[in-house]
């Protein structure tokens, strides 16, 4: 919006002299420019030798309310809801968790989900160009989404894998039900034969159906080297599966049709993507509740054991679960609020949001243990014998529980097309996220073409995910899980939380928040931010260093090579604040104190997204702390050298006053740009 400048009514320039001088064109109402506006203000800068800066495209928002809380709902609730945080609570004292994980959603998961879903919305930008309230912090954004793009690489061949159980599942008795099949091996032992076998011991061990299905007929990680032996290992690479090959390009193409129109598309998918697993969930928990051995299971999962909260694990495995399942740090949060209404009520939303996922988790462990409980009942084994983790639990486990089913290959393909369905919604976000820092960190460039970014990372990304389609495959993608999300991501959220809530201010982000929602965040959010959430990351990251251990998978240990590959992977995406950061203050002007403290100064285009360009410039110049002046003809005729102060806390509520925009405007009114009155006035 144009604003009238005191300066040019100061000394002895036209203002004392009583000469009409230009007048610039003054907008009657705040918010964005229209056509008229850019036309308008295009003659003032070509009269004044000043290049027209070039349009940006608008920018798309949430079509409804429930889009946006079923996309975020979609994006929390993932694949951990079902097949990590059940086993972590059977693990951690059974109910026991639930206690350090309500504290830790508490004081870590629910403030930080807040900070970044206020922060997106208050700007309406992506993870990268939001750190224009600190350029500073900027390699915070380039983290978020390098971070982002490694997890959308392994996180959509887990899509893949679902989809080719899902259509595996279309036959009359699942494929991993027996060990007559051609990829089964002699150490195999079927579910009837542990049944009836009477030596089991505490230490028995066998290679189920599932397990083989798995690991040689799906992944087919054992290498044959010849004179009948075979390797594993992520160093030998063996041949391409066509079949994951194929799988895992039509995973991203459902990505990409469901992303294509933006968020106006993904909006209606997750209409479907996000309820469906509650459906399926549901479905499941009637009936396992009533197979034989339920009973048993459920007792295993929620049992509590209070002495294991004497032990420092069980806190860090609830810190480390609120924190990945919320997805703090992955930029999702910030590029979907950015798409928010600016008066939206974030604060309600993160409640609800937060609470509705670790409900999900609970809820879900339950569907789980009971199919557990009945697997261990027809197997005659403890429950702690069957019991698995991550894709353990998901395509080993669980596929081997469905086998003992009536109609099992219903029951079969319901659960993979919920495991595809709690994926996507996950990979809907995370890939939005890229999309979304790229295009409005290059608006004009960008913007208008997101459908053709959106398609080349998803060739870039599919080609990089083709190495997990290999025999080596399933090594890529436990490297990848172990070290990408890891710590960095620990790191990454402590430094936000600092930036946010020392650098930027937490007075300014609470007026921040304020002028959104209409009041300030409570003394227990404020608290969060500053002191109790940094420190139970600091915890975090502490344990982690310390409890470190290199990459593993079913034993097998990898090569030095691949642990410092990993190590690098995890470093890349940290280093990119520090290294950012560097820029930043080395492109500035001055001494390096005064670049310094530039670069720790919110950028003159920062502001609300409800503000126009020329606002958010005219209060990043004068600040909320020394208000900026306006012209008022009445004082001119008391005398007074100093105009009246003025509230910028109003600007978005009351248009700048400026009497001389009284005038007749020839463009509003009919006329045109060249019309005399008006050039007059130039």
């Amino acid at each position: 919006m144009y604003t009238y400048n005191p300066s040019h009514h100061s000394g002895d320039g036209l203002r004392s002299s009583g000469i009409p001088e230009k007048q610039p064109y003054v907008r009657s109402t705040p918010g964005p420019m229209t056509s008229t506006d850019r036309k308008v203000m295009e003659v003032e800068m070509k009269e004044k030798g000043r290049p027209a800066e070039p349009e940006e495209p608008e920018r798309e928002q949430w079509g409804a309310k429930m889009d946006f809380m079923l996309s975020m709902l979609g994006y929390c609730v993932g694949l951990g809801n079902v097949w990590r945080f059940p086993y972590l609570c059977y693990k951690n004292g059974g109910g026991a968790f639930l206690i350090p994980y309500l504290i830790m959603l508490t004081f870590a998961g629910l403030p930080l989900f807040f900070m970044e879903l206020a922060l997106g919305q208050y700007a309406s930008l992506g993870p990268v160009t939001i750190w224009r309230c600190l350029p500073l912090f900027k390699g915070i954004g380039f983290a978020m989404c390098i971070i982002s793009g490694l997890v959308c690489i392994y996180y959509n061949m887990i899509i893949a894998w679902s989809l080719y159980y899902m259509f595996a599942s279309f036959t009359s008795m699942l494929p991993w039900r027996t060990c007559d099949n051609w990829w089964n091996t002699p150490n195999c032992v079927e579910t009837s034969a542990v049944a009836n076998a009477t030596n089991k011991t505490d230490n028995y061990t066998r290679i189920s159906p599932s397990e083989e299905y798995f690991h040689e007929r799906v992944l087919k990680y054992s290498v044959d080297l010849g004179n009948n032996s075979t390797a594993r290992g992520i160093e030998h690479t063996g041949t391409m599966s066509w079949e994951l090959a194929l799988v895992l390009l039509l995973a991203w193409i459902i990505v990409f049709a469901c992303l294509c129109k933006g968020v106006k598309s993904s909006g209606k998918v997750v209409y479907f993507t996000a309820t469906f697993p509650y459906i399926v969930l549901i479905i499941l928990l009637i009936r396992g509740a009533i197979l034989p051995g339920a009973r048993e299971g459920i007792i295993f999962y929620i049992k509590p054991d209070f002495n294991r909260l004497r032990d420092s694990q069980v806190w860090y495995d609830a810190a480390s679960q609120i924190f990945y399942s919320l997805g703090v740090a992955f930029g999702g949060i910030l590029a979907m609020s950015s798409y928010n209404k600016f008066n939206n009520n974030c604060h309600r939303d993160a409640v609800l949001i937060a609470l509705a996922n670790c409900g999900t988790s609970v809820f879900a462990g339950f569907a789980i243990f009971s199919y557990i409980g009945y697997m261990a009942h027809e197997l005659k084994m403890p429950v702690g014998k069957v019991v698995a983790s991550g894709s353990g639990l998901a395509f080993i486990a669980y596929p081997e529980a469905l086998t003992l089913m009536p109609i099992s290959p219903l029951w079969s393909i319901l659960f993979f097309f919920m495991l595809l369905t709690l994926g996507l919604d996950s990979q809907f976000v995370m890939l939005e996220t890229i999309v979304t820092a790229l295009s409005d960190e290059f608006p004009t460039l960008l913007r208008q073409h997101k459908t053709w970014v959106l398609l080349a990372i998803c060739i870039c990304l599919y080609l990089l995910g083709l190495t997990q389609c290999t025999q080596a495959g399933i090594f890529w993608l436990e490297m990848m899980n172990w070290y990408s999300a890891g710590f960095c991501l620990i790191v990454t959220a402590l430094i936000m939380a600092i930036g946010i809530s020392w650098v930027y201010g937490i007075k300014r982000f609470s007026a921040d928040i304020k002028e959104m929602i209409g009041y300030e965040p409570n003394i227990y959010f404020k608290a969060c931010w500053m002191v109790i959430s940094p420190a139970l990351m600091l915890f975090i990251f502490i344990f982690s260093l310390v409890q470190y251990s290199p990459v593993v998978y079913n034993g097998i240990a990898y090569p030095d090579w691949a642990v410092t590959l990993g190590l690098l992977m995890a470093f890349f995406s940290i280093l990119m604040i520090p290294l950012v950061g560097i820029i930043v203050v080395a492109k500035n002007k001055g001494s390096f104190t005064e670049r310094f403290k530039k670069a720790i100064t919110p950028d003159e285009k920062w502001g609300p997204a409800i503000m126009s360009q020329e606002q958010k410039e005219w209060k990043s110049t004068e600040g909320i702390d020394n208000p900026a002046t306006i012209y008022d003809p009445g004082t001119m005729e008391n005398g007074t050298d100093q105009p009246p102060l003025y509230d910028p806390r109003s600007i978005n509520r009351y248009p700048l006053y400026d009497p001389r925009s009284l005038q007749q405007d020839p463009i509003r009114n009919g006329g045109s740009i060249n019309d005399t009155s008006y050039s007059s006035r130039l």
